[in-house]
């Protein structure tokens, strides 16, 4: 398993009337959490789409509110990959608040798609590479 964590602050425009983070901003939360996870282990969306041709549209994605995030609180955005990917790739996330309570939990499939044909591919091995060590016991 992998685990990354990183820290993002609820700003203004990302709340509501309540002065809490908005419902339908979630999802770039769990965006920022997946990119730099990628990130932490040498990989960029842009490479992959830009060098590798490489495309990771979403398939599905499940949250569960828990307690509201609140305006300039900083938050803790943990992304899990409990499994190494293969015709897709499943993110788990868990939002903490300053206090290490959770706020918010989910998971984000995707998948990968060639940008020359548009079709479903596996995993690229480059991507599998860089993450195998963290599966390997030691």
């Amino acid at each position: 398993m992998y685990t990354h964590d990183f820290k993002k602050r609820v700003r203004y425009g990302e709340t509501d009337q309540m002065g809490y983070l908005y419902y339908g901003n979630y999802a770039q939360y769990y965006e920022i959490g997946r990119v730099e996870m990628l990130r932490s282990v040498g990989l960029t969306y842009k490479s992959m789409e830009e060098e590798h041709g490489i495309l990771m549209p979403v398939m599905t994605l499940e949250m569960r509110f828990v307690r509201p995030a609140h305006y300039d609180e900083l938050l803790t955005i943990r992304t899990s990959l409990r499994e190494l990917p293969g015709k897709t790739i499943v993110f788990h996330v868990e939002i903490f608040n300053e206090k290490m309570k959770l706020v918010n939990g989910g998971r984000v499939k995707l998948c990968f798609v060639d940008t020359n044909t548009n079709k479903s591919i596996d995993a690229p091995t480059y991507l599998v590479e860089k993450l195998r060590p963290h599966f390997e016991e030691n």
